[in-house]
């Protein structure tokens, strides 16, 4: 891999995880959020993000992984 190609990937990868911190996430149970922002415990999420919720997740959009995930489970997620 070229020097170039290795920073386009970590470029990328740090747009996909700059995206994922403007998402809203599933925690189950989601009582561990709760338990997060009280304890500074990180929890996560359904689509494997861990970290201390700090932000009101109804400003944002669901996270098209955790929804999958979800989905997956049988959940019934509405649209947005």
């Amino acid at each position: 891999m070229t020097q170039v190609d290795e920073l386009q990937q970590t470029q990328q990868s740090q747009v996909d995880i700059e995206e994922r911190d403007r998402m809203a996430h599933i925690v189950l149970p989601a009582s561990a959020v709760t338990e997060a922002i009280i304890t500074g415990k990180p929890c996560t999420a359904l689509c494997g993000k861990t970290w201390v919720p700090s932000r009101d997740p109804k400003k944002y959009p669901l996270c098209a992984t955790c929804r999958e995930v979800a989905e997956s489970m049988g959940w019934k997620i509405p649209a947005t």
